[in-house]
């Protein structure tokens, strides 16, 4: 059977997932906007595409599978606006479509707990145009789409041993704030899962079991390195990019149970204890 995969936005993410399917005899196209970029995709085995150009049309109509990773701005789904039509044509033929989005389509629950039932309140711009992207996508007729929506990632190269062994990590404090998170390599197992049993229009919360306080992350990879705890920072004294800023609007636990029992998948990584270990073990800078 012929086995094709289209990502949009081939990043980190999708990046880990090809690394399970290129090896089962998966052809697999990346998209990227800059050639430097198209050369490290190649490098794993992936045909990189220049977004937006010439053959993405072709590739879209060899495509079974598609992944969108390309996160939307103000003006909508980058994909969407440069390929709704095509993508509506060739929506029935598809076997699987994926959508990254992201847990901030819940908004702030004040450290409570949501499911893939919680009502969609975003309260920060890059939550409102994710719901806004989610709903654009769902509204493609015969699209088999399956919405995942990720806590945050880590991972190789993403983790917070480079900043505490360089001492710029910094322990920001705000009572009751929890993150939710997911190693990368739970993300790719979830997906490859999904395409093994599709279920159109189905939605996955993507987070391990322990919704925990960033600055306890930061704590246990100083202790892993055998480093000193960085101090304490008071959220309102805290030096922030309104980005950075952000992140601490919104609180909330991230339940998993539906990866789990739909898609019987075990969590390589199931608390963010686990993921340091790993990644320590690896030798990576995190």
């Amino acid at each position: 059977m012929n086995k094709t995969l289209l990502s949009f936005g081939h990043g980190f993410s999708a990046a880990a997932l090809t690394r399970l399917l290129v090896p089962q005899g998966w052809r697999v196209f990346g998209t990227t906007r800059t050639a430097e970029r198209a050369d490290a995709i190649r490098a794993t085995g992936v045909t990189p595409l220049i977004f937006p150009g010439e053959g993405m049309e072709e590739a879209l109509s060899e495509a079974t599978h598609l992944l969108i990773s390309a996160g939307p701005t103000e003006a909508g789904d980058p994909v969407l606006t440069d390929l709704a039509d095509q993508i509506t044509e060739a929506a029935p033929r598809l076997k699987w479509a994926g959508y990254l989005s992201t847990t901030g389509v819940y908004g702030d629950h004040r450290g409570g707990w949501v499911d893939e039932a919680t009502p969609l309140t975003p309260s920060t711009r890059r939550g409102v145009w994710r719901k806004e992207a989610e709903a654009a996508w769902q509204a493609i007729p015969a699209l088999p789409l399956h919405i995942f929506r990720l806590a945050g990632i880590y991972g190789p190269g993403r983790g917070p041993f480079a900043k505490v062994r360089s001492g710029t990590a910094r322990r920001i404090v705000k009572e009751g704030q929890v993150f939710s998170r997911i190693h990368v390599d739970d993300i790719a197992q979830v997906l490859e899962a999904s395409i093994r049993h599709p279920n159109p229009g189905a939605v996955y919360n993507l987070c391990d079991d322990d919704p925990a306080p960033p600055e306890d992350v930061i704590a246990h990879a100083a202790e892993l390195l055998g480093l000193a705890v960085p101090p304490a920072i008071p959220f309102e004294e805290a030096e922030m990019t309104p980005m950075a800023r952000s992140f601490y609007a919104e609180s909330k636990r991230v339940r998993n149970e539906r990866i789990k029992d739909e898609l019987g998948v075990r969590l390589i990584y199931p608390d963010y204890r686990a993921g340091l270990a790993a990644l320590l073990a690896d030798d990576t800078t995190g």
